[in-house]
């Protein structure tokens, strides 16, 4: 929703980030499918791919030869604080990919290869964005081209900035969870995302009557932020309207709500599934436009740092 907001008040590039996506192993015909599912979820939601550029992050290559120039800007101590890579790598650091721990570079290459001013993220990414800014500064720094990249800022939205687990409100809701009964797909029907509410994980009290208390149960506060999302409504007045009702009442109207406001979404997004070769045209054009624009400021950056290129 934010995104499509977006696009009526700045020149927006949608990037469906499947390099980033196998820094944990994929099945190649699955992160075939979920790209396209990503690139469809976009267009289904309103993006519109005329005017804006949406593309796949592999089919343009200056993402991939920014992020190793910046590989070599970024220090070690920088990328060994980023807690989303301890939290992902948790106890088996050894065993985890050297993808998994240097994509922040590979994320502020896909910021800055546009120069990008502004980039809207969730509460989880602020630190990445964060280092995006350092590794800016200190290219800039370091070869004495002051301001050349942007000191780009976040765009970070109200409301379920970072929807949780409907298992777990203690987590993020993701994807690559195993649980299926975790998350609400856009590709649900009204029957599945029904369930997914009626399972979602609470607890044996009434709901909270103030957002201090809210806070405190994460389950409940998950639930009240994605109805607040979904009905562009302010939490706290959401918690106004539930305060001490039960959750099974709470249930049934986030269900309703949610089923109005994805359904539409599910259905134009089945609809684009099932013609791959629109979707993949969609990406195919915004790629060239993407390289169109970050070929120019790649070569720059290649004699700024000494690189001899034809």
């Amino acid at each position: 929703k934010r995104y499509v907001e977006m696009q009526k008040t700045h020149e927006c590039i949608y990037c469906v980030v499947d390099e980033h996506a196998i820094t944990v192993w994929q099945d190649p015909a699955d992160l075939r499918r979920a790209t396209r599912e990503v690139a469809a979820a976009y267009i289904a939601a309103g993006v519109d791919p005329k005017k804006n550029i949406v593309f796949n992050q592999s089919r343009v290559h200056q993402h991939a030869e920014l992020a190793w120039i910046f590989n070599c800007v970024a220090r070690m101590g920088w990328m060994s604080r980023m807690t989303q890579f301890k939290e992902k790598a948790g106890k088996d650091r050894e065993n985890v990919s050297l993808g998994l721990f240097a994509y922040p570079a590979l994320m502020a290459a896909d910021i800055l290869i546009y120069k990008a001013t502004h980039v809207p993220v969730g509460e989880d990414q602020k630190q990445h964005l964060e280092l995006t800014r350092d590794i800016a500064i200190k290219f800039n720094n370091d070869f004495d081209v002051p301001d050349y990249f942007p000191i780009t800022e976040p765009l970070i939205f109200g409301a379920a900035t970072r929807v949780m687990s409907l298992r777990d409100g203690t987590k993020k809701m993701s994807k690559s969870d195993p649980s299926d009964q975790s998350r609400i797909n856009l590709t649900d029907d009204a029957d599945a995302i029904a369930v997914k509410i009626r399972r979602a994980k609470t607890d044996p009290l009434p709901l909270p009557e103030s957002e201090a208390e809210a806070e405190k149960r994460p389950e409940a506060d998950n639930l009240l932020g994605i109805y607040a999302a979904l009905a562009d409504r302010e939490k706290a007045h959401v918690i106004a309207e539930f305060a001490g009702r039960q959750f099974s009442d709470f249930k049934t109207a986030l269900t309703e709500l949610a089923v109005a406001k994805l359904g539409p979404v599910a259905t134009e997004m089945q609809r684009l599934m099932k013609d791959p070769g629109h979707v993949d045209q969609v990406l195919h054009n915004g790629a060239e436009r993407a390289r169109a624009l970050g070929n120019p400021l790649l070569a720059d950056v290649y004699r700024t740092v000494g690189f001899l290129k034809p």
